[in-house]
């Protein structure tokens, strides 16, 4: 161990001294600049994916124990990183064409992916803080960009609001850890916790790791804590929702994995109940409230929901098996919900944009390409055979039915079943439904070569050939967090 071997955090201080760079520059040359600084900040991700791609293998600590790499961080940075270069990407024409483009948006969206960094690195409670506020000041922000919109305003309040109240839920939590243990540093406390004897920890670690999952789980929208999304996902401008729908997600899962599994690893038997209870009512609130949307964004939102009580259906099984499904199951999930932003930033009228689904009727006949599009990502996202979706929803229900978790199976199942109504009423819609939308073509290229490539990944990546590789990946992942 070395605290001043920087390496492990090379990408960290790139983006971090790369932003403060692009600030500069906008600064000087104003809005005009703001094509420029986004490409840059792309162009930042990038690289920070190949220095990631690059680190040797191994386990790598730096800044006094507090900073890890190894290969579960490297796989779950290049996902943020890919999610959060997409959502830049995709924000450079949605603004032009509204003509509110702000050179500010991509520099906070890139201090916000520092956060996820630091997140996804910390084996501290101290450093998961620091990380976790870093994105989340930056997160509210962008929730309340648009100054001018009621709606965007008081997206941001609601998210600021309660974002607060899970930080200080977070805060509570760490202090009793310190106070009952005496250390933060994930490594002492599992050193600690594995010595406990046959009594188990004190009852105030446990109301400890009760309070830092309560604030993780706020970050995840994990039900009974998921209060803020679907009014942030409609309030914010699609672009930034594209980005809260995808990148955050990733990096607090990621730190959710790391926390059970480091330092409270032993304390399985306290976690597990938490972790089942909320993929349930997860799975069950996302399926069912989503049926009385007509708001698309506000659907995705739902979406979103259930889609994470899949995944801590699998973190519930505590194995390798159910790691590795996670972070196979949240890669398909970032290529899946990437399209349908992309899909979504088409629906534009002469007169603005458009997010009400009955709107979609007709979209067959007049935008035959983006109604096949918008088909299959409903399609993946509902887990029907033989799109890519089906085997991540597979992957992850299989590592809960190998732990013996029969009961959460059938309810995945029944949430599947029934989540796939609102999936396919958009399809009957666009195919079935007579009407006359009136879109403007999208014009953009990269909009249109993001949603063919997503299409793409949606239906060859159910191949074993093209999969292996990626599930070799997140196997490697798993076990690289668990060894």
């Amino acid at each position: 161990m070395d605290s001043l071997n920087l390496a492990p955090a090379y990408s960290e201080i790139i983006l971090a001294v790369g932003a403060l760079a692009l600030l500069m520059l906008g600064v000087f040359k104003g809005d005009k600049s703001t094509r420029l600084v986004s490409w840059l900040s792309v162009f930042l991700m990038v690289l920070c994916v190949f220095i990631i791609a690059s680190l040797p293998d191994g386990r790598s600590f730096s800044f006094g124990n507090m900073f890890v790499t190894d290969g579960f961080t490297s796989f779950m940075k290049i996902l943020i990183l890919i999610a959060s270069g997409a959502a830049i990407a995709m924000s450079i024409s949605f603004f032009e064409q509204e003509n509110a483009g702000k050179f500010e948006l991509p520099i906070i969206m890139t201090l916000a992916t520092v956060g996820m960094l630091v997140m996804v690195s910390a084996n501290d409670l101290m450093t998961l803080y620091m990380g976790l506020e870093l994105q989340s000041l930056s997160l509210y922000v962008l929730a309340a960009f648009r100054r001018g919109s009621t709606r965007s305003t008081e997206a941001g309040l609601k998210y600021f609001i309660l974002g607060a109240l899970s930080s200080g839920m977070l805060l509570y939590g760490s202090s009793l850890i310190y106070g009952f243990i005496g250390t933060m540093n994930f490594t002492a406390i599992a050193g600690v916790l594995s010595h406990t004897g046959e009594h188990g920890p004190s009852i105030g670690v446990v109301i400890g790791l009760v309070f830092i999952l309560s604030g993780l789980a706020f970050k995840i929208s994990a039900v009974p804590f998921h209060m803020w999304t679907p009014d942030v996902y409609e309030g914010a401008p699609t672009p930034i929702t594209s980005f809260f729908a995808v990148a955050p997600k990733i990096a607090a899962l990621a730190l959710l994995l790391r926390v059970i599994e480091v330092p409270f690893g032993t304390m399985e038997a306290s976690w597990s109940q938490i972790i089942f209870f909320m993929s349930i009512l997860s799975m069950i609130l996302g399926s069912v409230a989503a049926i009385m949307q007509f708001n698309i964004k506000r659907l995705m939102a739902y979406s979103s929901i259930g889609h994470i009580g899949f995944a801590l259906m699998a973190m519930a099984s505590g194995s390798e098996l159910g790691v590795s499904g996670i972070l196979y199951y949240m890669s398909i999930y970032l290529v899946t919900n990437v399209g349908v932003f992309s899909c979504i930033m088409g629906m534009r009228r002469k007169d603005g944009m458009t997010e009400n689904i009955n709107d979609l009727a007709g979209l067959a006949k007049s935008r035959p390409a983006m109604a096949a599009a918008i088909a299959l990502f409903m399609l993946s996202l509902a887990g029907i055979p033989p799109l890519v979706g089906f085997y991540a929803k597979f992957y992850v229900i299989g590592a809960a039915v190998a732990e013996g978790h029969y009961v959460l199976s059938v309810i995945a199942f029944m949430a599947s079943v029934i989540g796939a109504f609102y999936y396919l009423r958009i399809i009957k819609i666009m195919y079935f439904d007579e009407g006359e939308p009136d879109f403007i073509a999208q014009k953009s290229l990269l909009m249109r070569s993001v949603a063919f490539v997503s299409a793409a990944g949606v239906i060859f990546m159910g191949f074993p050939q093209i999969s292996a590789p990626l599930k070799e990946a997140a196997s490697l992942a798993a076990k690289a967090l668990l060894s």
